[in-house]
Formats: structure tokens, sequence, C-alpha cells
């Protein structure tokens, strides 16, 4: 599995964090007449770090590694991931959790309401795959495989696979490195969701090639900023899920 990490992030992460704590009380000596830096309380300070790997707009970045899109996400699954962060559910990105590690729920939710409003272009399709492999994330991302229990990705993320309101995540417009890494981070116990973690039963259930072949085909489809998540409860969900109620 490939570590997503940014290590340039380490000094503006220090001021956005700093800007979550209360400012010092002035000093009262006669030093106190020197003006002093403080970091702006504001969600834009906050937001610095965050831009420097997933880009201004959150539309998602490729540098030595994949930083996902985070712009258009419904706020609740955008949140859900930051407190996953904070409470060490998702392990793969140590420098996120240290980013929220000391963050309200506040400051999370106000960030992930941000980047769920924004609306950034797409980047092109990934068209890098074999036809026969192509064909068979087709299939499970359509159909699903009914004889091992694995439903199809429509089923919970939609018929546009943009997601659906209030907490499941659109998969269009995603690196299929990271798509691949993700499912494999379910399968192996190293990310984890709300009890009962659909996600995980569903990754537990796929081969490596049947990961590798959805998220090529995931990668392969045409993504448009202006197909919004669909509405709450727009579909019954096959499985229980925790993290979308």
């Amino acid at each position: 599995m490939r570590q997503y990490s940014c290590l340039l992030l380490a000094p503006l992460l220090i001021s956005a964090l700093a800007a979550a704590q209360p400012a010092p009380a002035p000093a009262t000596t006669p030093s106190a007449t020197a003006k002093t830096a403080t970091v702006p309380n504001t969600l834009e300070q906050r937001l610095a770090a965050c831009a420097i790997c997933h880009g201004k707009q959150g539309e998602g970045t490729l540098k030595n590694e994949y930083y996902p899109r985070l712009a258009g996400k419904p706020t609740g699954y955008l949140y859900n991931q930051l407190i996953g962060f904070r409470e060490r559910r998702r392990s793969a990105s140590p420098i996120m959790t240290y980013m929220v590690g000391g963050l309200s729920d506040n400051y999370l939710h106000e960030i992930a309401a941000h980047y769920a409003g924004l609306r950034p272009p797409f980047p092109a399709p990934v068209t890098r795959a074999p036809l026969a492999k192509l064909k068979l994330g087709e299939t499970i991302a359509l159909k699903g495989l009914p004889a091992r229990d694995i439903p199809a990705c429509t089923a919970c993320h939609g018929g546009p696979l943009s997601g659906m309101l209030p907490a499941i995540p659109g998969l269009v417009g995603l690196n299929p490195e990271y798509i691949a890494a993700q499912l494999g981070a379910w399968r192996s116990g190293s990310r984890n969701s709300t009890a009962p973690d659909c996600m995980a039963r569903i990754a537990s259930r796929m081969t490596g090639d049947d990961i590798s072949a959805v998220a090529a085909f995931l990668a392969f489809q045409v993504a448009s900023p202006d197909v919004p998540p669909a509405p709450a409860q727009a579909a019954k969900l096959p499985l229980a899920c925790g993290s979308a109620p």
C-alpha cells in the first residue's frame, strides 16, 4: 500500500493548528510594545495546509503522489473522513492525523462544508487499461457480482457515480491507483469506518483483479462538476452502512 503523505505541510500545518488555539494573553512587560505576529483565526488560514496537497479548489493533485479530489463530495462524507483521521481509523496517512488531531468538531465540519460547495473542473479520464479489465470493472461497477455478494458501485454511489447525500462520495474523477489503494486498505483493515463497515465487508470479498478492474473502469469515466450527489435516500442501500445512515 502506498502512503499518501505531504511532508511539505509542516510549516503551514503548524500555523493552521495554532489558529485553532486561544490567543495568548498580552505581555505586561515593556517589550509588549513590540509588534507580535499572530496567526489569523480564520477558515482561510485553516485551509492553507489542505491546499498544498489537495489544490486550492480541492480539485486533487498528482505530484510525487496522488492527493484526491475533495471538491463536491458530500459534507457528511468529508466530515466523517476528517473524524476518521483524527480518531486514527484511517492510518495510511499519518500527516492527516497530525493535521486534524487538534481541531474541534466544529472546525472539521466547517472545512468539510467548504470543500463540499466547490465545483472545479474534473481532470480528463484515464484510459490506459486493457479492454478485458475495463469490461470486468464495468460489470462490478454497474451490476456487481451477486455470486460473491458484491453489490454494484451504482447501488450506493448513484447511477452517475457522483455520490449520494448525506455521506456517500462520488467515485469519478479519481486516480485509479488511489481507488485501488483505498479498496485494498479496507480489505486489509488499515482503513475503517463506523460500524457496520459496509466497504470493509465488500472489499473483503474482492480479489486483487476485481479491485484493479473496478479502479480502471471508474477512472475511465467522464465526469462533470455539474452532476451533484443524489438526494438523500434516493435509493435503498443493499446493506447496512454505519457511515451513511
